[in-house]
């Protein structure tokens, strides 16, 4: 098991009513937390490990800039065509005995990823993805979805396709903190785009997405140009911390330290929980995490 280190991360604005609240009354009982899936789409560079991050409207769980993601929803649970590992062999990877409610976040993380970026991982068979999910066609089926004038396994089965579960990997297991007014229990999962798809914006809904190099966005993370860069009133001005929550910022150091996708991918992750807990540090709220430490240049290796 690699050791895991303290860390300290900044208390986004959008949480600081709830943390102020939280000890001000008095330590309460967490609320519920909702299953949440999201995506970690990944690509190799000349300048290291790109990511897909994307603008969440709203005070999202998963934090103003966050991967492709969002809570499970109950048509997660209907038949859909199923390639790959089975439910089985995902809860044994995930660590969970439930294996009806990892089936529900493989199809989960696969439903967000094409409703917010439209990237399919699906086929008609395990040799084959679709393609040029860019069309005005694939488009209105996002909307479709995402509106929920449709669900996502009605359009598979209108298309005869089927998840293609080999095309993820598992990664990390994330809480949002107690005293958060929205949590999230979220599994991430990873995944390289099929052959000849891109991801784009999410027509009506999309204000600003785009492949972002790892390993510079760590390096600028005490700046504030990638919020001013998104332009949002609750973005401009703000450095990495306040914009992320602290498990995607944790897994962009992970990726700016790895050697490129496949020792990214290939990594063998225990199943862990991971959450933040509320901590005051030199009369400053802040979020503490005990999470591994990566050795620089040794993506392999944690300590």
């Amino acid at each position: 098991m690699p050791q895991l280190a303290r860390r300290l991360f900044a208390l986004p604005p959008d949480l600081e009513g709830a943390a102020q609240s939280w000890l001000e009354h008095g330590e309460r009982t967490p609320r519920a937390a909702r299953y949440a899936s999201s995506v970690v789409l990944l690509r190799d560079s000349p300048t290291g490990l790109e990511t897909w991050l994307g603008y969440r409207p709203g005070s999202s769980p998963l934090g103003v800039l966050a991967f492709p993601g969002g809570s499970l929803e109950a048509s997660d649970d209907d038949a859909v065509g199923w390639l790959g590992p089975s439910p089985q062999h995902w809860a044994e990877q995930m660590g969970t005995d439930d294996v009806g409610l990892a089936r529900r976040h493989v199809v989960g993380a696969i439903r967000e990823l094409f409703e917010e970026a439209g990237v399919l991982l699906a086929g008609p068979d395990m040799s084959t993805t679709v393609e040029n999910t860019s069309t005005q066609d694939w488009m209105r089926a996002r909307v479709a979805v995402a509106d929920q004038e449709k669900t996502f396994t009605e359009l598979l089965a209108k298309r005869g396709l089927s998840l293609r579960t080999d095309l993820l990997k598992p990664l990390v297991n994330w809480r949002s903190p107690d005293f958060a007014h929205r949590r999230f229990d979220t599994r991430y999962f990873a995944a390289t785009v099929p052959m000849n798809q891109q991801p784009s914006l999410l027509e009506s809904k999309g204000v600003w997405g785009r492949w972002v190099c790892a390993t510079k966005v760590i390096a600028g993370r005490s700046t504030t140009a990638l919020g001013d860069e998104v332009g949002q009133e609750n973005t401009v001005g703000l450095t990495l911390g306040q914009l992320l929550v602290p498990g995607s910022e944790i897994m962009l150091e992970k990726m700016a330290a790895a050697n490129g996708c496949i020792a990214y991918l290939s990594y063998k992750r225990k199943p862990h929980v991971y959450q933040a807990r509320l901590v005051e540090e030199e009369g400053t709220l802040m979020l503490e995490v005990e999470a591994a430490k990566t050795v620089a240049g040794d993506p392999q290796r944690e300590r």
